[in-house]
Parts: structure tokens; C-alpha cells; sequence
């Protein structure tokens, strides 16, 4: 009798730790196939998010020398006209990020910066030089100079920024949709992610 009770909680024990085996390795499996589906999409929106706009200024551009004291000025000026496309765009190549099993927690670490071009063509109109103060390669450079930063602060006053970063939320809430329908969690700046995911971008 003994030995047959002796048997039955052998092969009890073996059954349990067999079935603890096989869901320890369901459980490993299902975490490593969450991870490569996050890892998947996160390659799959790793594209640049683009907002254009298109800006135009106008720039009088005027410079006096003076020669032989005051007694003679130089005078050269331009009518310069400007059309411009700006882009803003986001390489979410660039984003940092950590994906933990174990939590069945990803942590977006950081975003990228902002990258904003300006291609600007450039018409000159009424362009008078004196003989003595010609127009030369270093104020075609000026003008370019001075136009490219009155553009980017029409840029930085305009919605163009905050219409690429409403496009980059809304990549980036694929994120939360995916993680939250498998059960993980998903941090930004080490604080949990919810439907208010563009609140935390704001503070950021």
C-alpha cells in the first residue's frame, strides 16, 4: 500500500512539474512573440512624419559706404523676393526605446528633435550699384543669411510646428493600441501612457 501511495505522488509530482514546465515555456513564447510584434510595428512607423507649408517675404536689402571721409557715399540696394517651402519633419528611426518582458512594459526613452528645412528661390528685382561699391558674393550671402532667419521665425510663430506634431501622436497612439490590447504597458519619460498621450508630450 505504501509503495502504491509512493507511486501516485511520484507520478503526481511529475505531472505538475511537466504541466509547469510546458506553461512556463507557453508563457515565454507568447512574451517573446508580443515582443517581436511591438519591435515589428515600431520598424513599421519608423518613417519620416512631414508637414510642408509655403512662405513668402518680401526683403529690401540696402548698404552705403562711405568714401573719402563723407564726402561721397556708395550706395547699393536690392528688391529681393522669396518663395519658400518649408518642411518639418520627424525621423521615428531616432526614437529610443526599451522593451521589458518581464513587465510586459515598453518605454519610449526619447523623441526625436524636430528636422526643419527651408528651400527658399530667391528673384531679384531693382538691383542699382555704384561703381565703387558693387555688388559682390558676400551680399548675395547676407541676403540669404537675413531671409533664412526671418523665415524661421515666420515658422516658429506658425502652426506648421504643431501640425507635425499632431502627426507624430498620431503614429505614436499605434503604440499605445497595440500594447494596451496585449496587456502590456506603455511608458513615456517613465510615466505610464494613457488616452492622454498628447498631454504628456505637451510637458515634455
Amino acid at each position: 500500500m505504501k509503495k502504491v501511495l509512493a507511486g501516485v505522488l511520484i507520478t503526481l509530482a511529475a505531472v505538475f512539474i511537466f504541466r509547469s514546465c510546458n506553461d512556463d515555456k507557453k508563457e515565454k513564447s507568447i512574451l517573446e512573440e508580443n515582443s517581436m510584434l511591438i519591435q515589428q510595428q515600431i520598424e513599421n512607423v519608423s518613417k519620416l512624419v512631414v508637414t510642408e507649408g509655403h512662405f513668402a517675404e518680401v526683403y529690401n536689402y540696402r548698404d552705403s559706404k562711405q568714401l573719402f571721409g563723407y564726402l561721397i557715399a556708395a550706395d547699393k540696394k536690392a528688391l529681393v523676393v522669396v518663395n519658400a517651402e518649408v518642411t518639418v519633419a520627424y525621423d521615428l528611426s531616432q526614437i529610443e526605446f526599451e522593451l521589458d518582458e518581464q513587465a510586459r512594459t515598453l518605454h519610449i526613452k526619447s523623441l526625436p528633435e524636430p528636422e526643419i528645412k527651408i528651400n527658399p528661390d530667391f528673384e531679384y528685382y531693382d538691383v542699382t550699384a555704384d561703381y565703387l561699391n558693387p555688388f559682390e558674393a558676400t551680399d548675395y550671402n547676407k541676403i540669404k543669411k537675413n531671409v533664412n532667419a526671418s523665415l524661421m521665425r515666420k515658422v516658429e510663430a506658425s502652426s506648421l510646428k504643431s501640425n507635425a506634431q499632431n502627426r507624430l501622436i498620431s503614429e505614436l497612439q499605434k503604440f499605445y493600441i497595440l500594447t494596451s490590447s496585449m496587456g502590456w504597458t506603455l511608458t513615456y519619460n517613465d510615466e505610464v501612457v494613457r488616452e492622454d498621450f498628447p498631454l504628456l508630450l505637451e510637458k515634455d
